[in-house]
């Protein structure tokens, strides 16, 4: 037998335990985003430090101004293969509505559906049972061998949850502390629960608030109906002036650095059979709105967006009151994708809002800071042997997939560290993340943990 199959079989024997650790950490209400629970995500750092301390890591809680994070290195390991960083975090999202889960949400327990047995806790999938897949793999390489396959350190944040206003600097001023050949990274999900994946392309982001002025006060319509300029009017012009007819955004050289995505990637996107119609109709469309000669698929995972996320203006409460307003207010946003530039574009859409903008107007903004699209470098040899082991764990193969959001973490990795990132999760689309009643499959949490043994191991045969 050798050492990947005696690993293997240490995990399945050990299941219920590393369940009950997982359970351990779960009821820790490490939420993020509250003050009043800053102790309880003092103790989840804690927590980690301990349990990685049991298996022989190096560790410590490092304190930021917000909340802790949690470094663990593996002192003597092997550095024939690369050094690899893992990142999690054990932050979670606010409980409410409260009313709306069917157990208390830090009460973690396995409950039977009719999809099988899940862990039902708020963060068993995002990301506290994630985290554990990889530490359970190292647990039990460790345990069977006395040793792991290739060097590992491990990254914990416990502000991911609320905008990791900490993590930037902290990178920045402990780069020597994480430094390694390639980063992993398990906060993403599966296909189907049949497929494994691997997420290669995550699109970046562009945030712009504008607020056209028009009269120096409201007026009344009546009075000032027709000569007075309507600054709604001026900025519904703006906003509708982005899309062309055919879907595509109109500002000048907005498609420089998208490229077309590979052929062979663009083919098993082809099996995966996704029924766009379908993915629609769910929500009550019946036809995609973004560019004519792209797949619905395409369109999110490869394809750069523009959205009006928000538009008021004037009186909007019961009845009518006919003003005329003297302000008008939207908030937009661009997901980019290949190498757009996100500052280019924040310039390249001022200036078609000025462009736009009527003598008697002014126009003023509130930017969210921007981030560049990521890919991944699929034909480097980790992650065709990542593929590779993913495919034998789960018996079907595992396929590169592109992500309609961001993961900024992902990008500070690259831009702060130089490291490309392999993101590999086994989160399911209906795991509810963010909402009451999150779930994790307990197949998920097995197979995901037995996953990373054999992703160790083959990413460790340079």
């Amino acid at each position: 037998m050798s050492d990947v199959e005696r690993v293997l079989r240490r995990v399945d024997e050990q299941l219920p335990q590393a369940v009950e650790r997982l359970f351990e950490l779960l009821r820790i209400d490490s939420i993020s985003t509250d003050p009043a629970y800053k102790d309880s995500c003092r103790r989840a750092a804690d927590w980690l430090v301990e349990d990685l301390r049991s298996i022989g890591f190096d560790s410590a809680r490092h304190d930021t101004p917000g909340h802790p994070m949690v470094i663990g290195h593996q002192p003597g390991a092997s550095k024939a293969g690369p050094h690899l960083l893992f990142y999690g975090h054990y932050d979670v999202q606010p409980v409410d509505p409260l009313e709306l889960w069917h157990r208390p949400p830090f009460e973690p327990a396995i409950e039977d559906t009719a999809a099988g047995k899940v862990i039902r806790a708020r963060g068993a999938a995002d990301d506290k049972g994630q985290l554990m897949t990889f530490v359970e793999a190292c647990r039990a390489w460790k345990q069977t061998t006395g040793s792991l396959p290739t060097q590992v350190s491990l990254f914990f944040e416990g502000e991911e949850e609320s905008g990791s206003p900490s993590l930037i600097p902290f990178m920045q001023a402990n780069k020597s502390m994480l430094e390694a050949d390639l980063a992993l990274v398990c906060d993403t999900g599966m296909w189907d629960s049949e497929t494994p994946t691997i997420s290669t392309m995550l699109r970046g982001m562009v945030g712009e608030e504008l607020t056209i002025t028009g009269p120096s006060l409201d007026l009344h319509s009546g009075i000032y109906g027709g000569p007075a300029m309507n600054p709604i009017r001026v900025l519904t012009r703006i906003l509708a002036d982005l899309h062309d007819d055919q879907g595509r955004i109109t500002l000048p050289g907005f498609y420089d650095g998208v490229a077309d995505i590979p052929e062979d990637v663009r083919s098993q996107w082809a099996s995966l059979n996704h029924d766009g119609g379908k993915f629609l109709q769910s929500v009550g469309l019946s036809q995609a709105a973004g560019e004519a000669d792209y797949s619905v698929l395409e369109q999110i995972w490869a394809r750069p967006s523009c959205d009006v996320n928000g538009i008021w203006g004037g009186y909007t409460g019961e009845g009518f009151k006919t003003v005329l307003p003297s302000k008008a207010h939207a908030k937009v946003s661009f997901r980019l994708v290949g190498e757009q530039d996100p500052e280019r574009i924040q310039q390249d859409l001022h200036q078609h809002v000025e462009d736009r903008l009527p003598a008697d107007c002014t126009v003023s903004y509130r930017s969210k800071d921007g981030s560049r699209a990521t890919v991944m470098p699929v034909h480097a040899p980790a992650f065709r042997n990542a593929q590779k082991a993913l495919t034998d764990e789960w018996q079907k193969e595992a396929v590169y997939a592109g992500c309609g959001g961001s993961i900024p973490v992902v990008g500070h990795i690259k831009q702060i560290l130089g490291m490309d990132s392999l993101l590999i999760g086994f989160m399911l689309d209906d795991d509810a993340i963010h909402s009451p009643n999150e779930k994790y499959s307990l197949n998920s949490f097995h197979k995901g943990t037995r996953s990373w043994v054999r992703i160790l191991h083959a990413l460790a045969q340079r």
